[in-house]
């Protein structure tokens, strides 16, 4: 009798905790200091079948920031880019060391409380040296919400933990 009501407990508790997960695609033996200035640039924002998430990629762009100013002393976040070279070029005209450029791969937010159906998010990270224009490190930020939540998770609270184990590799 016991050994049921522990698994039913297991499973259950198990609904509750998100998963998040930092998936490195690409690094180098280059290494950011704390006198590089870095430029993050704002993702267009997420959508999800029809619906646009307005602010997803300000809100990614902030916990962006939030990760480097604890290691860098310049941090600036720039306007949305919509590719590669456009991010780029926004960095050298502000004399940026490095340029962030996330992309929001997926941004999916359920009521989950009710639907049982989690949120989940994916954002493409690179970290682009600005005098080579040579990617120096990227990958995938993941995340998935617990099943059984009481309400008022978002995508966004997802990404601090795998954003900050990849900014973390970076120093």
């Amino acid at each position: 009798m016991r050994i049921p009501i522990i698994l039913i407990l297991v499973a259950v508790l198990s609904g509750c905790a998100d998963s998040h997960q930092w998936y490195p695609q690409q690094s180098s033996s280059t290494h950011l200091n704390r006198t590089d200035k870095v430029y993050i640039v704002t993702p267009v924002d997420g959508e999800y079948g029809d619906r646009v998430y307005n602010g997803s990629g300000r809100n990614t762009a902030q916990i962006l920031y939030a990760a480097f100013a604890r290691r860098s002393a310049t941090v600036m976040i720039g306007s949305k880019a919509t590719n590669f070279e456009q991010a780029l070029e926004s960095a050298k005209r502000s004399d940026q060391d490095f340029v962030v450029l996330p992309t929001i791969l997926h941004w999916e937010d359920r009521a989950t409380e009710w639907s049982m159906i989690p949120d989940k998010v994916e954002v493409k990270i690179e970290v682009i040296q600005v005098s080579s224009g040579e990617v120096i490190s990227s990958g995938i930020a993941n995340g998935k919400s617990g099943t059984a939540t009481f309400g008022g998770d978002h995508p966004q609270d997802l990404l601090p933990d795998p954003i900050e184990s990849f900014v973390s590799s970076l120093y």
